[in-house]
């Protein structure tokens, strides 16, 4: 009988936007046994906006230091920087970039939600893709051209209807998000990018991989995929799809 262990093998610390109500409870779900995950919440924009391009672009560029400085207090072996929009919005040498300051500053490996899209791509050879998210279409475009930098291209896409509110994204239902997949789906597509670390993604990827016969990806599954390799773990998660399954 294995003995479920809270922590000890590493420490995984998380930057998350703060009015992001579903991170926290997907890395939790994705938690390794003896991975423990420590948060900081992160400001730099208003709550009753709508999350647009410009106010995702001004989260990108906020300052992180004081709850950057929080989080170290817990020494974590990993920082991940939990929003997706937040980095794509400047393009690809912004992300990098943002990483490596992190990085400089505790000495801990560091994953981008944005990035670590790109990596997730990388690693299950996809070179054609479908993509959805509760973005504004103006940030969907400039999701697509990021990822278009690492080789892969959107052949299909779905918007959500209306304009969601920083609040309104993270309420999405696991079914309304299966169907928001479904939508953008098309033959060509290889797999399914779902981008938001505060959509309820996670909850609906096997579901999805099961009737679509293809993998799909998600901001918080790729970011805990590409933590883990970092940390040299390579055991395969079940349940969250073919990512996480790939030992």
């Amino acid at each position: 009988m294995n003995m479920i262990q809270s922590r000890g093998r590493a420490r995984i610390g998380v930057l998350v936007p703060f009015t992001n109500t579903n991170l926290e409870p997907d890395l939790a779900m994705l938690r390794p046994n003896g991975i423990s995950l420590h948060f900081a919440r992160i400001g730099g924009y208003d709550a009753d906006e709508i999350p647009g391009a410009d106010q995702m672009a001004g989260l990108g560029e906020a300052d992180i230091d004081g709850p950057l400085a929080l989080l170290m207090g817990a020494r974590p072996d990993v920082v991940m920087y939990g929003c997706t929009s937040a980095t794509l919005t400047h393009g690809r040498a912004f992300d990098r970039k943002l990483a490596e300051r992190i990085k400089g500053q505790t000495g801990a490996q560091t994953v981008t939600a944005a990035g670590a899209l790109l990596k997730a791509l990388a690693a299950l050879e996809i070179g054609k893709f479908a993509f959805a998210s509760p973005y504004v279409p103006q940030i969907n475009d400039q999701a697509i051209a990021f990822l278009a930098t690492g080789g892969h291209d959107c052949v299909s896409r779905a918007d959500v209807e209306g304009e969601l509110g920083n609040y309104g994204q993270g309420a999405l239902s696991p079914d309304a998000v299966y169907d928001l997949a479904m939508q953008a789906n098309s033959d060509p597509a290889q797999a399914i990018v779902l981008s938001c670390t505060d959509m309820r993604s996670l909850e609906v990827v096997a579901r999805l991989e099961q009737d679509l016969c293809k993998p799909v990806v998600t901001s918080n599954q790729a970011m805990m995929y590409q933590a883990l390799r970092a940390l040299g773990l390579k055991e395969p998660i079940k349940g969250f799809g073919r990512l996480l399954e790939m030992a």
